[in-house]
């Protein structure tokens, strides 16, 4: 499976890809929500010819456009409007901020500091389960 991976922390950018690659996924990340919009731009304009994303996960907070901007933007965009989003953030949001993000793309809000590599293991894989069943 192919991961869409966007957070700016370069170590925890590079702990995610890693653990990915150890359960047998294929880590894409991206640096800044800036460098994932316009990859989402190249697969909406048909100039992207590789191998789409399946599953996305990203922080939510980062330079250019945040993680549940880009969220919304992956279900308008047919080719990816169905893979399961999880965002993450590092900040406390309220019911309501949680809510918005819940209805507007994400399938799931994780809180950092991430859960061990087990348990994220199995959080990750409940959503994708769920999303592929949906």
């Amino acid at each position: 499976m192919i991961w869409m991976i966007a957070e700016d922390e370069t170590d925890i950018r590079n702990l995610v890809a890693m653990m990915a690659q150890v359960w047998g996924h294929t880590p894409v990340p991206f640096e800044t929500g800036t460098k994932a919009w316009e990859f989402l731009d190249s697969v909406d304009n048909g100039t992207y010819n590789g191998p789409l994303p399946e599953f996305a996960l990203m922080d939510i907070r980062m330079p250019g456009p945040k993680g549940d901007e880009i969220a919304h933007r992956i279900r308008k965009i047919d080719r990816l409007k169905h893979i399961p989003v999880v965002l993450m953030t590092a900040f406390a949001l309220n019911d309501a901020e949680k809510a918005v993000m819940l209805t507007d793309g994400a399938d799931r809000i994780i809180n950092k500091p991430l859960p061990d590599f087990m348990q994220l293991q199995a959080i990750l894989n409940k959503v994708i389960e769920e999303k592929i069943k949906a």
